[in-house]
């Protein structure tokens, strides 16, 4: 089962999260979860297996210039991940299909993603999940002094 996050799903959010993005303390992801699930252009997924949560995924609109697209605004993959020992049972993609959903309950007619250059996992599921690659780039960064 699949459900769109509410606030009271806010917990479950940043346990699921922390293990995708594991830079972030629970406290941060809790308050951008509270801040997302109230946001209209913003939509929270998560996969139950019984009662237990096993996955999420986070897409938003992005009114900006999306690499590949040539429409505004466009529905984002901005995050998805699954458990381990639940992973290969088509449980990303249920999930990427409920933000396909809502994307196109936005009116978007277009939908994106991205992942780093080198996660060779990440590629393949978006590449399986039906995306074409529309640029590969290296982004660089330096303080000013």
């Amino acid at each position: 089962m699949i459900k769109q996050a509410d606030y009271a799903a806010v917990g479950v959010l940043a346990e699921l999260a922390m293990q995708l993005w594991d830079g972030h303390s629970r406290s941060e992801l809790e308050q951008e979860y509270e801040h997302l699930i109230t946001n209209s252009d913003a939509a929270c997924f998560i996969k139950y297996v019984d009662v237990k949560p096993v996955g999420f995924a986070q897409c938003q609109l992005r009114h900006d210039y999306v690499e590949g697209t040539s429409t505004s605004p466009v529905g984002y993959l901005e995050g998805i991940f699954v458990a381990e020992g639940y992973r290969h049972k088509g449980y990303a993609r249920e999930l990427l299909a409920a933000c396909e959903k809502w994307a196109m309950n936005k009116k978007c007619s277009e939908f994106a993603s991205d992942c780093e250059i080198d996660n060779e996992t990440s590629l393949a599921f978006h590449i399986a999940a039906g995306f074409e690659v529309a640029n590969r780039i290296v982004c660089f960064n330096k303080i000013l002094n």
